[in-house]
């Protein structure tokens, strides 16, 4: 590809013209380069043709430099000099690029050439007729500007070499010099772009500002990508913000916008935005690629959930969907609204784009949907055609299964659909899943079947003490008094649960306190529910991709060990290791170990201790835990809303409703509410009298599918009205 060529036009004072045009440098853009180059639109980009110009062609570029003349003389408001005189005070000027330029019918060169010989020469007057310079009886100089012309700058270096070797005492010129240092500058610039090395872009840019012009759009495209790449994004928004500012070509512009969306982020790219420009006709500039950007502005926020994108983008891609019926672009929707714990707008897009073309996106999101709505077994049945597509796909699908086996009470599943579960289950070897198959056959009055799952659970996972506890379980329900010997002696030291198993109170004294003991096992180790899983494994996934970073393989958290022996940094591996394997209780003395650290470590240490706790039920205790050391303002919201929540939840079952009122509005603040609280805030309202907030409620969470919402909405109905 030929180098495209930028006009070197010699600032003076910090300003210069061409064509009549006045132009600086903006400070905003100076703090990235020592200096930008000339350009308000100063030259028109062009490439370099090889091939002879038209007669109409030369013809048109005669005219338009005769044109510049004429412009410039009367805007000086004086007569003409006589010819007499300009031939006596005429500077010696090599015109020569002038008759090039014309001859190529480059109009962008020639115009660009006038400028520069007016500034170096005040009193210089271009030629009426450029084509009409006479050739240089320099033959070899001659044949120097037509390499250069031709863009075979090494060429001209090495017949500049050969005449300084022949004639020792010849000079180059200096236009021709100079053109050539900045056309070679260009060259290394674009090559140093293409092969990556951002360093030396940003440096060749700075050494050679006047190539930074709206003229040679391509190199200021360059230098951005290259600030970008070297962690210096206000740089190169500086520099998109410079074209925006000052190139006023339209299709420039438009490519622009374009080139930044794609390395910028969203705030960045909204500053950029509030340049478009309006056109005599009404017409925004920036429409004809405006629903692109809206897709990719969307598309943002899909990966990142602190982004709020604005309301008109998110319209925009909705009339896309209606108008064109993209599922791609549903399927932006969808996840933009999940990631925010917007459901019931997320829903339908997921279902319009499963209706349109089903896909492991789609389903995904709604399986994810199904299951926060405590309904696993359609999002089972959503998941299992996809269930192999990508390894997040499968953990949906099995958070499905474990959600579905631990509803209660136990559903009546299906033959064919207990079956299909029992072979992922065995295939993936997931402890959760084959878990609950065992408490599922506990629940069905099979023990012997509970036996079986619980071994084959703790087969694949020796530590896993969930699996431990229902084989003792089963083997009790069994009178297997050997077999559940056998397990507590496996696990003695390690579970108190598990230690209590088949205990029996020996005297009215020991059974409150034995009770007692027993109460807090089942509350702070009780099976994790639904809606852990379904947060943990799916609806969460930063937190997964969190531990994975932090349990780098260092320590080994499948036997019990004493985290007061290690280090800090030790501590806070095995606190997240045991969260992995969803041991909360030893997590969080791991993460009480870990404190003794500081800085990040002690930050991440109390911060994963208020998860174990949060993780274990021991709301109070999390909260304790997130004040122990200095957090991220994102964890304090993550924390604070998960307590709040937790506590609103308790206040309701306690059966103080205005307290439960009290904790959900202060959640709100932090994060949306989602429809299993707005359901509880409703019964909140129904319980304190004020059943028309309850019914409105009620209302708008039944409108979007809620099976509860709709029957508790069905039975105040009938109490207002006075029906059974």
């Amino acid at each position: 590809m030929k180098s495209i060529l930028v006009a070197f036009v010699l600032v003076s004072a910090g300003a210069a013209s061409v064509a009549g045009v006045s132009f600086g440098v903006p400070d905003g853009l100076m703090k990235g380069l020592p200096r930008l180059g000339a350009g308000t639109d100063d030259v028109t980009t062009s490439s370099t043709d090889d091939a002879p110009p038209s007669l109409t062609k030369r013809s048109r570029v005669v005219e338009i430099a005769q044109a510049q003349q004429t412009g410039q003389a009367a805007g000086t408001g004086t007569e003409t000099t006589p010819v007499v005189e300009a031939a006596e005070t005429r500077p010696v000027v090599d015109e020569s690029a002038l008759r090039y330029f014309a001859a190529r019918g480059d109009t962008a060169r020639l115009n660009a050439e006038i400028a520069r010989l007016r500034t170096l020469y005040p009193t210089w007057t271009p030629p009426e007729n450029p084509l009409a310079v006479p050739v240089n009886e320099d033959r070899q100089l001659e044949e120097m500007w037509a390499l250069y012309a031709q863009s075979r700058y090494a060429d001209v270096r090495a017949a500049i070499a050969r005449r300084q070797q022949d004639d020792p005492q010849w000079t180059p010129p200096a236009d021709l010099v100079d053109r050539l240092d900045v056309a070679e500058k260009r060259a290394e610039l674009v090559a140093a772009s293409n092969a990556g090395r951002s360093e030396d872009v940003v440096r060749l840019g700075a050494e050679t500002p006047s190539l930074l012009t709206c003229s040679d759009a391509d190199v200021l495209w360059r230098v951005a990508e290259a600030f970008v790449k070297t962690e210096r994004v206000q740089r190169a928004k500086d520099a998109y913000g410079y074209m925006l500012d000052n190139c006023s070509d339209g299709p420039i512009r438009v490519a622009t916008v374009q080139k930044a969306s794609t390395l910028l982020g969203y705030a960045d790219m909204q500053d950029l935005m509030a340049r478009e420009r309006t056109g005599a006709d009404g017409v925004k500039e920036f429409d004809t690629i405006r629903n692109d950007l809206a897709r990719r502005f969307v598309g943002e926020g899909d990966e990142d959930a602190a982004i709020t994108v604005a309301p008109a983008y998110l319209k925009l891609v909705e009339k896309l969907v209606t108008d064109e019926g993209l599922a791609s672009d549903a399927l932006l929707l969808g996840w933009y609204h999940l990631r925010r714990d917007q459901n019931a707008l997320a829903e339908p897009f997921f279902r319009k784009a499963r209706a349109v073309e089903d896909s492991a996106s789609a389903s995904q999101g709604l399986a994810l949907i199904l299951l926060a709505r405590k309904m696993p077994g359609e999002a089972e049945e959503v998941m299992y055609a996809w269930r192999t597509t990508s390894d997040q796909a499968m953990q949906t699908y099995l958070a499905a299964t474990a959600n579905l086996l631990a509803l209660d009470p136990p559903p009546k599943l299906d033959a064919k659909v207990l079956g299909r579960i029992a072979q992922v289950t065995l295939e993936e070897k997931h402890p959760q899943t084959g878990e609950q198959f065992g408490w599922y056959a506990l629940a069905m009055d099979q023990p012997g079947t509970a036996e079986e799952w619980f071994s084959q659970v703790l087969a694949w996972k020796a530590d896993y003490e969930p699996a431990a506890y229902g084989l003792g379980v089963a083997r009790l329900r069994l009178e297997d008094r050997a077999g559940l010997a056998a397990v507590k002696r496996a696990w003695a030291g390690r579970s108190e649960r598990i230690a209590l198993l088949g205990e029996r109170d020996t005297s009215d004294d020991a059974a409150p306190a034995l009770r007692e003991r027993q109460a807090r096992i089942v509350r702070t180790d009780r099976r994790v529910p639904a809606r852990t899983v379904v947060e943990e494994v799916a609806l969460k996934p930063q937190h997964g991709a969190r531990t994975a970073r932090r349990t780098d393989g260092t320590v080994d958290c499948r036997s019990t060990r004493d985290p007061g022996g290690l280090s800090a940094a030790s501590a806070l591996s095995l606190g997240w290791c045991l969260m992995e394997i969803n041991r909360p209780l030893e997590a969080a003395q791991a993460f009480e170990a870990a404190l003794a650290g500081e800085g990040r470590t002690r930050s991440d240490a109390a911060y994963g201790q208020s998860l174990a706790y949060l993780r274990a039920g021991l709301t109070s205790d999390a909260a304790v835990s997130a004040t122990k050391a200095r957090l991220e303002q994102g964890r304090v919201a993550e924390l604070q809303t998960a307590i709040l929540g937790d506590r609103a939840v308790s206040s309701f079952r306690a059966q103080r409703y205005r307290e439960t009122l009290m904790f959900l509005d202060q959640r709100r603040q932090f994060h949306a509410e989602p429809a299993d609280l707005m359901v509880l805030r409703a019964y909140a309202y129904k319980n304190l009298g004020r059943r028309m907030d309850a019914m409105r409620l009620f209302e708008a969470l039944g409108e979007t599918g809620r099976q509860d919402a709709i029957r508790a909405l069905a039975e105040m109905r009938r109490e207002r009205d006075g029906r059974k």
